[in-house]
């Protein structure tokens, strides 16, 4: 009895080690990762509780214990960009290393479609290819997909630019990083986590929104979902009125489809994305967010919602990444839509600069009249990239946007606009100015005659002897051309407030 409790007690100790918990990084630490640099660097992962984890990088060694949970986190002093690939070691009771690491800028491009689509779907791809040989730029592109929970993981992989790579990259955020990659010659790191046709709301977390205004008391596809079983009770109780007897009522009930087949029409549901897709991110250290969403969100009554969504999105964002990092987004397109979402979407989006740190790429003159995806990701990086550059890193650019409003003044039987960001002065190009409509107090809107002074704009129309509004580009495909020197287009807007 002996001889065989001494076997089992030898078998276990032999075992004790394939039981322990092996250290293990989240898969944003993988090979050819960049690391942030200018900033204190997070680097965290998993292990036994209280086992010692020693993490090394660039002449710097941290240690740190896990947590009861086997979580552990140390933070790197703040690293210089250095293009010269470096080994980052982890070890605990087992060792890990992670090869071709750089230092450089990082950012984070989420939203839907537009930002997922590739460089291989953009204009003039084979000229695009044969440009991609920039060892330098690298994207990591998050491959899990929606979840219930917040995942401390996700799947996904850094690649290297070269021709062969470039072609899975999302456009938009391959040519802003190409952008700040070529002025500021320093190592680029661009992660894309997007999915196309998804709401605004699947990207918020989901504690924060049915606790805030901007959703309402519930979030979307729940009130959703509640509404079509409503439907579907007053559709049963209709029939058993109708009926003559408790068996025909009975009868006639399965017609209605029962309320397992209602299902929120978002990918992930509520907070399902940022679950699935941005939680395994945080805290990776960041320069900065893009955008690029909005048109899951021009349903009728959604535009509405748009601005405190968005304003929701940016700031739970940077409160969960502990940092006010700079923020922008794409300014939908011209599109010929039928309704009015796109305008109210747009209003959205300019509204909410009023949030510190945030820009917007105005692309009113660069959409695709019937394609929704339109192919000019070239230039849609770019105006990100002059925002960046300009008013993140302070170089010296042409314009970090087109023209924005900056208020009004009736005068008489005109009114004088304002403008900001009228860098190199207001242009109307390609002939006379348009896309200006002004109404009276009867809200009865007529095309406006439209002359650049200035900064400013003056409009007016004959038949209007007492101006009281202004609308700017207010279509889903306006026929407008304001521009600043810098070959910017000024945003949409409108002076009014009025349905």
């Amino acid at each position: 009895m002996k001889h065989t409790a001494s076997i089992l007690i030898l078998s276990l100790t032999a075992l004790a080690p394939s039981l322990r918990a092996d250290v293990k990084l989240p898969a944003i630490f993988s090979d050819h990762a960049v690391l942030l640099s200018g900033a204190s660097v997070p680097i965290w992962g998993w292990a036994d509780a209280g086992e010692k984890v020693e993490v090394s990088f660039a002449g710097q060694t941290k240690s740190a214990t896990p947590d009861a949970k086997g979580k552990w986190m140390v933070r790197l002093d703040a690293l210089k960009a250095d293009a010269k690939p470096q080994e980052l070691t982890v070890k605990g009771k087992n060792s890990l290393t992670v090869q071709d690491v750089l230092v450089g800028e990082v950012w984070l491009g989420s939203g839907q479609s537009n930002m997922a689509l590739r460089v291989s779907q953009a204009n003039d791809f084979e000229k695009e290819k044969g440009a991609a040989d920039l060892p330098q730029v690298r994207m990591f592109t998050v491959a899990s997909g929606p979840s219930a929970k917040a995942e401390e993981d996700c799947k996904g992989s850094w690649a290297v630019c070269s021709p062969e790579t470039v072609g899975s990259f999302s456009a938009t955020l391959y040519f802003f990083g190409r952008e700040i990659h070529k002025e500021l010659s320093v190592p680029t790191g661009l992660i894309h986590s997007s999915v196309g046709g998804t709401p605004i709301e699947s990207w918020i977390s989901p504690e924060v929104q049915p606790a805030s205004p901007a959703q309402g008391k519930k979030p979307a596809a729940d009130t959703k979902a509640e509404g079509l079983k409503a439907k579907r009770e007053q559709a049963l109780e209709k029939r058993k009125k109708a009926a003559k007897t408790p068996a025909e009522a009975d009868k006639l009930a399965p017609q209605t489809p029962p309320v397992a087949a209602v299902k929120p029409n978002n990918k992930g549901g509520v907070g399902g994305l940022f679950n699935g897709k941005i939680a395994p991110l945080i805290p990776y250290a960041i320069r900065g967010g893009l955008w690029y969403q909005g048109e899951a969100n021009t349903a009728e009554g959604k535009g509405q919602l748009y601005q405190r969504q968005l304003t929701l999105l940016v700031t739970d964002w940077r409160k969960r990444w502990g940092s006010e990092f700079p923020f922008a987004w794409v300014q939908l397109p011209n599109f010929k839509r039928p309704g009015n979402g796109w305008p109210l979407v747009r209003e959205a989006m300019l509204k909410t600069l009023t949030l510190p740190k945030t820009g917007m790429a105005i692309t009113i003159d660069i959409g695709e009249e019937t394609n929704i995806h339109p192919k000019n990701k070239q230039e849609v990086g770019r105006r990100l990239s002059l925002w960046a550059l300009g008013e993140v890193y302070g170089k010296k650019v042409p314009s970090i946007s087109g023209p924005l409003p900056a208020g009004y003044e009736v005068k008489g039987e005109k009114i004088v606009l304002k403008f900001s960001h009228t860098d190199g002065g207001l242009a109307a190009k390609s002939g006379e100015l348009r896309g200006f409509m002004i109404a009276g107090s009867d809200k009865q809107w007529k095309p406006a005659t439209a002359t650049i002074a200035g900064d400013t704009v003056i409009v007016s129309n004959p038949e209007i002897a007492k101006p009281v509004a202004v609308r700017y580009a207010w279509q889903d495909w306006p026929d407008c051309n304001l521009f600043n020197g810098a070959g910017l287009p000024a945003s949409p807007f409108r002076t009014d407030d009025w349905n």
